[in-house]
């Protein structure tokens, strides 16, 4: 297994594998934060964002407890993460060992501008998770009253801040362009692509990573727009 993985081949794979994982969890993560305009429920008294912090906070209660089932889903994501980002720089210095010299002209004729930024794009998108965390997960970086279970709250809150929403939208189409090589990367490695697939693959990568891009800058932008607001209820 592991001299497998000591391969070139054996790392795309890791990569792509651990990919689909963390593209999996984007998506659900997208249509999670679409709940914000699903608005107040006035049978339970809550927003149904909040109503959906709470599932994720208590799902498999009964069995393991409350938060258990999410750390799980956390520190798998986490290991999926760390393996991908140290693949993906163990394959980087393995590409620049193999060609020490840099081309006295470099040519980009079948290389887009999301492939040649995927890594940095990767460790600029790394960052922005961190701060992430600590700005809506842990209220670390808040600075509005964050409040703990109040999902709907503390995103109104947070994106009342025209410089963070800003940095979040930034964030966002560096998300986009780093899915879109991601996800055309995983068909490849995979070798899902051929001739005939390679249109239409790359239409899937490229709608996949707009809606993804537009579902999570929606809530910022709605925000301040004033359309998601605390009068809501």
């Amino acid at each position: 297994m592991f001299g497998f993985y000591k391969t070139t081949v054996g790392k795309k794979i890791v990569v792509a594998s651990t990919g689909v994982v963390l593209f999996l969890f984007v998506l659900g993560h997208m249509a999670g934060n679409l709940k914000a305009f699903m608005g107040f429920n006035a049978a339970s008294g809550r927003y149904k964002l909040d109503e959906y912090g709470e599932f994720l906070r208590t799902m498999g209660h009964e069995v393991m407890g409350n938060y258990t089932a999410l750390w799980i889903v956390r520190v798998v994501l986490l290991l999926c993460l760390l393996l991908h980002l140290i693949t993906i720089v163990q394959l980087q210095y393995q590409k620049q060992r193999a060609r020490p010299i840099g081309y006295a002209k470099r040519e980009y004729d079948c290389a887009t501008y999301a492939a040649r930024s995927m890594f940095l794009g990767g460790l600029l998108l790394l960052i922005f998770i961190v701060y992430h965390l600590l700005h809506l997960t842990t209220g670390t970086l808040h600075f509005r009253g964050f409040e703990e279970g109040a999902v709907y709250s503390n995103v109104v809150t947070a994106f009342n801040q025209p410089l963070i929403v800003a940095g979040y939208l930034v964030a966002m189409l560096i998300l986009s362009m780093h899915l879109f090589h991601g996800v055309w990367s995983m068909f490849q490695t995979l070798g899902l692509d051929t001739p005939q697939r390679n249109k239409l693959l790359r239409t899937i990568a490229a709608a996949a990573s707009v809606i993804i891009g537009l579902g999570f800058a929606s809530v910022p932008i709605a925000v301040a727009s004033g359309f998601l607001n605390l009068g809501q209820g």
